[in-house]
């Protein structure tokens, strides 16, 4: 796959989690895993998944909690994992908030084409949604981001960012920015995409957060995790 789609499993029995983080590996994911609810509603909200693999009976918060609480703030894909299977666990679990509902014990095939599913149609169902490494960009509402913190940015910031995201580890050329941001074919006013850009990091690398827009000297910026 062209992009390492992260996948958080929260399962508190550790064969079977360990089963799937290898497995997953072997497919090209970036699996991250917690032992229980609390832990993984933390990750979740830290490591900011692509697709949550949830198991229901789980200690300190159970999974329907879980899927709760995260959707108030999110819409990551869930698929649901448990050993119940009566229809109305099913249903009770479709409606806390999961996209899916796999029982045990599972088929892994079953399972990675599950996975398929809902990636494709959270890729289809939101093209105005950005996203590169804890970062992440709606071109709709014009919220950013970073590590699950809201970064309000002035209305040229939120270009030059969208801009940057659009296409990451990719050098953009100064040129294009004036451009693309501010209309100009030239570098009429050279200090502004500087001070723009400063003013980006500044709100970018809140508490410490490691620095993800990058001068190439000469050339322009680009928006790649440190190495």
């Amino acid at each position: 796959m062209d992009t390492a789609y992260k996948i958080l499993i929260v399962e508190d029995d550790p064969k079977i989690s360990r089963f799937m983080e290898l497995e997953l590996k072997c497919e090209g994911y970036d699996v991250h895993c917690a032992p229980d609810g609390m832990e993984g509603l933390i990750s979740a909200r830290t490591v900011q998944p692509d697709l949550v693999i949830l198991d229901w009976m789980l200690p300190e918060l159970d999974g329907i909690e879980v899927c709760r609480r995260l959707r108030q703030t999110s819409d990551v894909p869930i698929i649901m994992l448990t050993a119940r299977n009566e229809f109305k666990d099913r249903v009770e679990g479709l409606d806390g908030g999961a996209n899916d509902y796999l029982t045990k014990p599972f088929n892994l095939d079953e399972l990675l084409a599950r996975i398929r599913v809902q990636l494709r149609a959270r890729k289809v169902s939101r093209p105005d949604l950005l996203s590169y490494s804890d970062l992440s960009l709606d071109l709709n509402s014009r919220e950013v981001f970073r590590a699950q913190h809201a970064i309000q940015l002035a209305p040229k910031e939120f270009e030059l960012l969208s801009l940057l995201i659009k296409t990451p580890k990719h050098v953009v050329p100064r040129s294009r920015i004036y451009k693309k941001v501010w209309g100009w074919e030239s570098e009429a006013q050279e200090n502004v995409l500087d001070v723009c850009i400063h003013a980006l990091r500044d709100k970018l690398e809140i508490n410490g957060l490691p620095r993800l827009i990058h001068t190439v000297r000469g050339v322009g910026y680009v928006l790649r995790e440190q190495p």
